[in-house]
């Protein structure tokens, strides 16, 4: 039996502050916390042995009433955390993420592109399957990284999914 990854992209956030670096301490919103809880029963359901989560606050806080549901910690990877685009939060943030979409191989800057986004979700996706062998785990971080995952398992995702992508939202794939 392969590994299960049961993706979940972080529920609602607070909005990060427009023109400075987004903050790994971003939490989740009133609403974000509250769908977090409820995400419970569906999650648990899975059966996970192991709850990952990119380390920035509104993922882990989106896994966290799980894993305390299941008796289990929340591991942080960095590798999970959300892409690295080398872009300030802006009012204006669709155009350049379009762009990119057009064009992964591109990077702001000294960004990562989306194509190097997308090395690294599979390597993570490998290292899970590795790592928890003919198990479930269920995996917190952001929408871009799971659309990247995505792409790395084979599965089809685009600009258009991506922007549309709910939060919290929870895609399974098997490595």
């Amino acid at each position: 039996m392969p590994t299960r990854i049961v993706l979940v992209r972080h529920a609602q956030s607070v909005w990060p502050r427009l023109g400075v670096p987004d903050s790994d301490e971003r939490p989740l919103s009133a609403d974000g916390l509250a769908s977090a809880q409820a995400l419970v029963p569906r999650l648990v359901a899975f059966a996970p042995v192991a709850v990952l989560s990119s380390p920035q606050r509104r993922a882990v806080q989106t896994v966290e009433p799980t894993a305390e549901a299941l008796g289990l910690p929340v591991t942080t990877w960095p590798t999970l955390r959300e892409w690295e685009s080398g872009l300030l939060p802006s009012s204006d943030w669709e155009a350049p993420y379009a762009c990119s979409w057009a064009n992964p191989s591109f990077a702001h800057g000294s960004g990562e592109s989306l194509d190097e986004l997308t090395v690294r979700a599979g390597k993570a996706l490998a290292r899970m399957a590795e790592e928890y062998p003919d198990a479930t785990v269920v995996v917190g971080s952001h929408g871009t990284f799971l659309a990247r995952a995505l792409i790395a398992a084979g599965h089809h995702a685009d600009w258009e999914s991506s922007r549309a992508m709910p939060m919290p939202a929870i895609y399974e794939v098997m490595r």
